[in-house]
């Protein structure tokens, strides 16, 4: 049974003693609950978008036909008082200004959250996270034959057959596709000529960018091929995957991920090469990230076809190389444009995946709990990651089994599954 309450505090609680009271909504009617943007508002930026007046919050999610299977917090041994709690202390702003949660368990959507420019229609922006959907497209690539897992220690200049080799710089040839996945590619470049590299010209076309790269960057050493985040990685890899698939990687993306997975609200913008771009400057929808968050808890898989090569992406979900910058958790590791690390929750720990995105865009994976998480945000101090250790794995793990059903609403949106 769902339950959609719209009261306020004092009355809901005199309905959770008198059952008789609530009011049964059908599935159809389920579909048009959670907030969508209206034409109006889909004309406008993002950033022009209104705050929703109040934040929906549903632990029983409609079918959209969107590709997705739904279920309930209770059906999927979650805690549903944890869950809810947590997702109003969000809506109160407590951890920043979050747009959505989403929880999935076993490839089920369990659990679905809407704040301030949430809306389940809107494609929100990625940022950084499309570093890892670029790896994604990468595994698909050695999925199909275009390349191998042995590949990836070649010289990435090995697969640009268009670029003059003459001009490149000294170490030019030491890029390989595992370095610039891992940010190790180490071209150094100074502002004035990056600033430069902004700017659209015929010559930055194609495999033209990487040619400029390389001939304007200074010498590539062992010394310079450090951890460096972005720094062109992004960029070199996905040169190589237009350079090696049938077609052109904007074709290659949208047919072999996207159309497989049903994605087809987004948008995803053009780098000055004409190339897609390889770490920001995309547009999801919080149901559809979950869906590459499932490519990654199912190995690879989707609906039983092997999208991923499994080998592949058993190695850009590790955590291979240790992140540098100062504001990067200690114990956080990196793979393949992927984050890994380590939560402990009462003496246990959970090895979580994510991509990661500026401003608060995550799609986590807890394998051991066989839970996909998604948010996203437009928060600068992106205070949420707290909260998957200290509230939602807890809600999910041994100790979190217990489906409390004094759930207290003081939102007005509120879907409450089988209380």
């Amino acid at each position: 049974m769902v339950i959609y309450l719209n009261f306020n505090k004092l009355l809901v609680i005199a309905l959770l003693s008198a059952m008789s009271s609530f009011t049964t909504i059908s599935a159809k009617e389920n579909n048009d609950l959670a907030p969508e943007v209206t034409a109006e508002e889909a004309a406008i930026s993002f950033w022009e978008l209104p705050y929703l007046e109040n934040a929906f919050i549903d632990t029983m999610p409609a079918e959209r036909e969107d590709g997705l299977v739904v279920s309930s917090m209770v059906a999927n041994g979650g805690n549903k008082a944890m869950m809810v709690k947590l997702a109003q202390e969000i809506a109160g702003k407590q951890y920043g200004k979050l747009d959505s949660l989403l929880v999935a368990r076993q490839g089920k959507l369990i659990f679905e959250s809407y704040y301030l420019r949430g809306r389940v229609n809107l494609a929100h922006g990625q940022a950084s996270a499309v570093k890892a959907y670029t790896s994604l497209a990468l595994g698909r690539a050695i999925q199909l034959g275009y390349l191998t897992m042995a590949d990836l220690d070649k010289p990435l200049i090995h697969f640009l057959k268009d670029l003059d080799r003459e001009k490149l710089v000294q170490g030019a040839d030491t890029i390989t596709l595992h370095k610039a996945l891992t940010m190790h590619g180490g071209l150094s470049l100074s502002e004035e000529q990056s600033k430069a590299l902004e700017k659209p010209a015929s010559k930055l076309k194609g495999q033209g960018f990487v040619q400029t790269l390389l001939e304007q960057s200074a010498p590539i050493t062992p010394k310079s091929q450090i951890y460096q985040y972005g720094n062109y990685n992004p960029m070199l890899v996905m040169t190589v995957i237009d350079a090696v698939v049938p077609g052109s990687a904007k074709e290659f993306i949208k047919h072999e991920i996207l159309d497989k997975l049903a994605i087809t609200n987004y948008s995803w913008d053009e780098h000055v090469s004409g190339l897609p771009e390889a770490g920001w400057r995309v547009s999801m929808t919080s149901r559809d990230m979950l869906k590459l968050g499932f490519l990654v808890a199912n190995k690879g898989k989707w609906q039983g076809e092997q999208l991923i090569s499994a080998d592949y992406l058993a190695k850009a979900t590790s955590g291979l190389v240790k992140p540098t910058q100062d504001w990067m958790p200690d114990n956080y590791r990196y793979g393949y444009f992927w984050y890994q690390t380590v939560m402990t929750v009462d003496d246990k720990s959970y090895d979580a995946t994510f991509a990661w995105g500026g401003g608060g865009q995550r799609v986590i994976v807890i394998a051991d709990l066989d839970l996909t998480i998604v948010i996203t945000a437009h928060d600068r101090e992106d205070q949420i990651m707290a909260q998957i250790s200290n509230t939602v794995i807890p809600a999910f793990a041994e100790k979190g089994k217990n489906h409390d059903s004094n759930v207290l609403v003081n939102s007005p949106k509120i879907k409450i599954d089988s209380i």
